[in-house]
């Protein structure tokens, strides 16, 4: 039987191998597979192929488009006319919205910075026997494992 976990990397992956090793789990059936990082930057612009599900764009249209239905509507009693005055409400709407979009983010990008937010790093697989898997379990448990799976082994 496999028993899988994930932990986030600390000390308390290895006082759960120390710990597995004390149940007569030799070290040889336990594998620990460290995850990397995703280092590519995010995109702006989503294409149609690829998103995601953080968009810079939406809120940019909707003020666009409210401020340059409100520019046109007024325009006709202002100086410059609907025309110049909808062109206006168009771009200040997009800024707006971009900025009411980008703020947050960049806000939250260092607060997340800050609190290490939490992700998994570490994979570890042990190979035990059916009547060592809830003492696994509980070990991983115990020391903060994520989450923990379990799989057969095919018997050949």
């Amino acid at each position: 039987m496999y028993v899988i976990a994930s932990f986030e990397y600390s000390a308390y992956v290895e006082l759960a191998i120390s710990e597995l090793e004390l149940h007569k789990i030799k070290r040889e059936k336990i594998l620990a597979i460290p995850l990397g990082r995703k280092s590519e930057k995010r995109k702006i612009f989503d294409s149609i192929n690829q998103s995601d599900g953080i968009s810079l764009i939406d809120i940019s249209c909707i003020l666009a488009t409210i401020f340059m239905v409100l520019g046109a509507i007024y325009g006709f009693a202002l100086v410059w006319g609907p025309i110049i005055w909808a062109l206006i409400g168009l771009f200040s709407g997009a800024i707006l919205g971009f900025i009411i979009d980008i703020i947050p983010k960049k806000i939250g990008k260092r607060t997340k910075k800050a609190n290490g937010d939490l992700k998994t790093e570490l994979v570890i697989m042990i190979d035990c026997d059916i009547n060592q898997v809830d003492a696994v379990e509980h070990t991983l448990m115990s020391n903060f494992a994520i989450g923990i799976g379990r799989f057969e082994r095919m018997k050949p």
